[in-house]
């Protein structure tokens, strides 16, 4: 699937990792969110059903895409080889011991969901429902699923296995494949209960939107179609925590495995984060919105309505174009295409640009102590996602295909470029490191 990037530079125009998503698979996904979102609007469906409907209509043409068109399920990255089935009496013994290290795994996070009193407030108690009432048919669900895909896997002794195999005292404890096993389970299991969470009021207020007068204002049709992305973002991000599947070439190949890179993430989400009002990174207060400073200025309005619009448009396409494979903190597959064509990091450089655009922290209704410290604070913001795009790739650099992506990226990248060019360095290409 990926090329030598020394032979590719002579033979392709583009010597960067073929892309682990196809265009195809998120427009098809766009396309059924779109189909269900004009449903929904249509006939007023704004419950929690409704919400959990749009994330299905989200998730089924990118499977169905992914299976028929793309064809994933035959990626060697899967690590499965379905020419060559094991005889069940080879697999038994390995299947029985991975679902006994997958079911203490769920018990484990079913204990830190009932024990921690966050995840029962709120909006936190959709994702609860939700989970709880998922919870028997996945534990029924794995049995046949584990068994049959063990079949067919290459290494069918994965982290599971190995905490199964501790556990029961089948084998000595293989520290770094347990490790592996729980921080990926980590992961989805952290922000599967937050994308869950939110499903249901972003798409309430979408489908509830007044547009009888969009067209006459610009501001009411800018914070429309920002709604809009938000949705489209929520969707697929909630798609990409519940199918981390081999079958769907959508598995955790890695999930980061330094310290640094949970703390800068975690700190940007609930119950840890520090942005939130009253938290030490909250720099609202004094502010006001764009709406407020450019009030009475309709083509200011609508310039920066358009401006913001195409910011949101670009981080929900950032989100879009991993199709099933969308997470923070893991390596399911390197992205080279859409947005990451241009960026390494199109969704935090989109999102950040947006806040200083329509917070404007340097104005203030307060003082000028309220000013000066909501600029400081929002650069500590800005700060702290720089911080999560530098450990990103520390982890992703372990990975060969993200390292010819980086330094493709470096000499063609149109974002990286540019930063060259406005630091008076021209468009040269950064010289190559020296060891």
């Amino acid at each position: 699937m990926f090329h030598d990037s020394a032979l590719a530079d002579t033979t392709r125009t583009d010597p960067r990792p073929d892309s682990a998503v196809s265009h195809g698979v998120g427009v098809a996904g766009l396309a059924g969110l779109i189909a269900w979102v004009a449903v929904a609007r249509h006939f007023g469906m704004d419950g929690t059903y409704a919400a959990l409907a749009n994330v299905a209509a989200c998730a089924l043409p990118m499977v169905l895409w992914s299976l028929l068109v793309d064809k994933v399920h035959r990626h060697a990255s899967t690590g499965i080889d379905w020419r060559r089935a094991k005889p069940w009496r080879e697999t038994i013994d390995i299947s029985l011991v991975k679902l006994a290290g997958l079911w203490i795994t769920w018990a484990g996070l079913a204990i830190i969901y009932m024990t921690g009193r966050f995840y029962w407030d709120g909006n936190y108690r959709f994702a609860m429902w939700c989970l709880e009432s998922a919870a028997p048919w996945l534990f029924a669900a794995s049995i046949p699923y584990v068994m049959w895909l063990d079949r067919y896997l290459v290494a069918p002794r994965d982290g599971a296995w190995a905490l199964g195999a501790w556990i029961t005292g089948v084998a000595p404890a293989d520290r770094e494949a347990i490790y592996a096993h729980l921080r990926g389970w980590g992961v989805k299991a952290f922000f599967l209960a937050f994308m869950l969470a939110i499903v249901p009021p972003g798409f309430a207020d979408f489908v509830n939107a007044d547009t009888a007068n969009l067209l006459g204002s610009p501001t009411a049709l800018a914070n429309w179609l920002i709604n809009f992305m938000f949705v489209v973002d929520v969707a697929f991000a909630t798609v990409g925590y519940l199918l981390t599947m081999r079958p769907l070439d959508a598995h955790i190949r890695s999930a980061n495995p330094f310290m640094a890179g949970w703390t800068a993430a975690l700190i940007c989400y609930p119950p840890f984060i520090m942005m939130d009002d009253g938290r030490p990174f909250d720099y609202r207060p004094g502010t006001a919105d764009w709406t407020h400073w450019m009030q009475g200025h309709p083509t200011l309005l609508a310039v920066t309505g358009a401006v913001l619009v195409v910011l949101t448009g670009i981080y929900a396409w950032s989100t879009v174009a991993f199709g099933l494979r969308f997470s923070n903190l893991t390596n399911r597959g390197i992205l080279t295409h859409g947005p990451y064509s241009l960026s390494r990091h199109p969704a935090y450089l989109s999102k950040n640009m947006f806040w200083w655009i329509s917070t404007i922290p340097f104005l203030t209704t307060g003082s000028l102590a309220d000013a000066s410290r909501a600029t400081i604070l929002m650069a500590a913001v800005s700060g702290i996602y720089y911080w999560r795009a530098r450990t990103e790739e520390r982890h992703l650099l372990l990975d060969p295909d993200y390292q010819r992506y980086h330094a493709w990226m470096a000499r063609r990248g149109a974002v990286p470029r540019f930063l060259r060019w406005a630091r008076g360095g021209g468009d040269a290409a950064p010289a190559p490191a020296t060891a």
